[in-house]
């Protein structure tokens, strides 16, 4: 079977699939593009009708879950609403934070600026929460993991924009647009710095975990989507250099609730 492009199957039955998904790709329909390539209806040519019942932003790789019928939309969906759902998103942030641990409660209003970010009202905005970790640094960059307890629009670069520490090459929250470049952290590279290609030059935030209860048979399950080409050379290199690894069994934390 040919590979496709745009996602690989994590798994699937008849009442969810879980894919892991490229950057560049929307969930869902989306009011201000149209036109824009879409995860959904890609995968309904493979799986049929499909049913969101969460989104994670274009711009962001990694793990997405769609259920296969009605009763399955319904019951996962109520799950999100719950906040029973466990997501686990793997970034990386140019600098240092002095923090190890971080919980972020500021509201968020989606849609708040001329550039349709998300931004901190404390007026209108809506309850959200993200615990943040810092998994290891590395040269100019740092591994943060994110456990957001609420799923508002950006709310994972919104927050940490708030700290200083956006994302590396986040279009809309970072003013630093600098691509990952081997030679920026490699002492003893030879290359051509005028013909170097970036190791990554998107959005450096990835779905890595979801954890929720199967919709029919209520057993609770967890999944992981493994980096995408790009990201991966990074946590390569950087694992290599630094001896950082985000997906190290020590760089985690399992005690916020």
């Amino acid at each position: 079977m040919k590979k496709n492009p745009d996602y690989t199957v994590v798994y699937s039955d008849d009442d969810m699939v879980v894919l892991n998904k490229r950057s560049g790709l929307l969930i869902a329909a989306d009011r201000y593009d149209a036109d824009a390539p879409r995860l959904d209806l890609e995968a309904e040519k493979e799986f049929g009708k499909l049913f969101a019942v969460h989104r994670i932003d274009k711009d962001t790789s990694g793990i997405v879950v769609y259920a296969r019928n009605p009763e399955s939309h319904r019951a996962i969906s109520y799950q999100f609403e719950q906040r029973t759902v466990r997501k686990t998103y793997h970034c990386l942030v140019n600098g240092h934070p002095s923090w190890e641990q971080l919980t972020v409660t500021l509201p968020l209003l989606p849609d708040g600026d001329d550039r349709h970010r998300t931004v901190v009202n404390k007026r209108v905005g809506k309850p959200s929460k993200t615990d943040f970790m810092v998994a290891g640094s590395c040269g100019p960059y740092t591994w943060i993991k994110a456990y957001p307890h609420t799923g508002r629009t950006h709310q994972i670069r919104a927050h940490l924009q708030t700290t200083g520490f956006p994302i590396v090459c986040d279009p809309l929250y970072s003013g630093n647009q600098h691509p990952v470049l081997l030679s920026d952290f490699k002492r003893k590279w030879n290359g051509d710095t005028a013909n170097e290609r970036p190791l990554l030059n998107r959005l450096a935030l990835h779905a890595y975990k979801i954890e929720l209860d199967h919709p029919k048979t209520n057993v609770r399950m967890s999944f992981e989507a493994p980096y995408p080409r790009d990201m991966e050379a990074v946590r390569n290199q950087l694992s290599k250099l630094f001896g950082v690894d985000p997906l190290g069994e020590d760089a985690g934390m399992t005690n916020l609730d």
